[in-house]
């Protein structure tokens, strides 16, 4: 059975930085692709950051562009997401989501993010 669990959440100061934790298990991660999702206060589910599984270069929302990170450790089935300068706007429910070429996707149950002065 699937699992997939984040972690790393809180609350933050605006400026302030923080790293999700994505860790899987019963499945491998290098035959998975890896994105974050945030869900705002309007409930709208939105791709901030994927990292293809063959070699590609991760993409951004460009509302994250320079401020967020992706990696995936592929030998501990963890994935990452490293924030800094964090933003009022950044606030919501973050999700991580793993994906394969067959188009199967498994999600974690999320971790909130606040930032708030």
């Amino acid at each position: 059975q699937v699992h997939l669990v984040e972690s790393g959440g809180g609350s933050v100061q605006p400026g302030g930085s923080l790293t999700l934790f994505c860790v899987g298990s019963g499945l491998s991660f290098s035959s998975y692709g890896m994105s974050w999702y945030r869900q705002g206060p309007d409930l709208k589910r939105e791709v901030v950051a994927a990292i293809p599984s063959f070699g590609r270069r991760p993409d951004y929302a460009p509302s994250v562009k320079g401020r967020f990170t992706i990696s995936k450790d592929d030998a501990k089935n963890t994935g990452y997401l490293q924030m800094t300068n964090l933003k009022p706007e950044d606030t919501g429910v973050y999700y991580c989501k793993l994906w394969d070429l067959s188009n199967i996707e498994h999600w974690g149950s999320g971790t909130q993010v606040t930032v708030s002065s």
